[in-house]
């Protein structure tokens, strides 16, 4: 095991809030992606059964990005101690995406600000699993809120979690459960038996953050407002096991009952009609300016989630 330093977490949380996502750097995720699509045929020709393949594929993308990243950092440590830090920042950056996530979002609410419905939509399809084209502005909203709310476990709380407790190949080899289950983590007829194991580890890989975060959007609502931070706190837990998947729902509950609107409800998926219990039910639907508060909020929680860790290294 590699151990974290506060000073790798800071300064990939500091290049996170500054740079975002650069477009002209490449991507741990996206050649993620390309040996998922590599891999995924040569295992379904090895294995017979669906399940059996979809299992060790899984577990052998996973178990490859932690030890390729795992060589990396102590040969880079190896050369010096300054380099193997530095590589160490850098990795545990492209585990963070918060910052790029408000910026797809705030794109999402300028469109609408200019009252441009088509440009919202091919917006938050950029950003959203739904069919977007023909949702409406409540509908858009509704969209960009959940997918802030969401994302900030899946692209933030998550990887520190790991990191924090495994240093940053276990963050990059979370990367990878994160992306195996969007990728093939589907519920149809491809993926059903295939992507189980990918859709499973995921639930698992994000139990215990998604219901921490629930604490900690909690706590950056009280700062904010008493209140909101109690409204926050009951929602995520009453309401957070409303949501079909076993996790998304508590950082969507308590984001609800931060910014007092509803959440949920049926949406169409890739041509399908999923029906989702409403998250919130109590508030009103939300206005297109809960986009720019749920940004503010989800960065607000990232920046607290990073003092926790920090807090927490220096005492452990």
């Amino acid at each position: 095991m590699i151990e974290i330093q506060w000073t790798v977490i800071l300064a990939a949380f500091i290049l996170d809030f500054i740079l975002g996502d650069p477009k002209i750097l490449p991507h741990p995720v996206v050649y993620m992606g390309k040996a998922i699509g590599f891999f995924e045929d040569w295992f379904r020709r090895y294995f017979k059964h669906l399940l059996i393949s979809g299992f060790f594929f899984a577990c052998c993308l996973i178990l490859s990005v932690w030890l390729i990243s795992f060589v990396i950092i102590k040969v880079s440590i190896s050369i010096h101690p300054v380099f193997g830090m530095l590589v160490q920042v850098v990795l545990l950056f492209f585990c963070f995406s918060s910052t790029s996530l408000e910026k797809a979002a705030l794109s999402v609410f300028k469109a609408l600000e200019e009252n441009n419905i088509e440009k919202a939509r091919e917006k938050v399809s950029m950003i959203v699993g739904r069919q977007t084209q023909t949702l409406d502005e409540k509908a858009i909203t509704q969209a960009s809120v959940e997918t802030v709310a969401e994302n900030f476990v899946d692209g933030f709380l998550s990887p520190l979690f790991f990191a924090m407790i495994g240093g940053v190949p276990l963050a990059l080899a979370y990367k990878m459960v994160n992306t195996l289950d969007s990728m093939v983590g589907y519920k149809n007829d491809t993926y059903l038996l295939f992507g189980r194991a990918s859709a499973r580890i995921d639930d698992a890989a994000n139990f215990i953050p998604a219901r921490i975060s629930v604490l900690i959007i909690a706590l950056a609502a009280s700062l904010l407002s008493f209140k909101r931070g109690v409204l926050a706190l009951k929602t995520g837990f009453s309401q957070g096991s409303l949501h079909k998947s076993p996790n998304a729902g508590y950082s969507e509950a308590a984001f609800s009952g931060a910014l007092k609107i509803r959440l949920g409800g049926p949406n169409m998926y890739h041509g399908t009609l999923v029906k989702k219990p409403y998250i919130g039910k109590e508030f009103k639907d939300p206005e297109k300016g809960k986009i720019r508060q749920a940004c503010d909020l989800m960065m607000f929680c990232s920046f607290l989630a990073i003092l926790i860790s920090l807090f927490l290294l220096f005492i452990f």
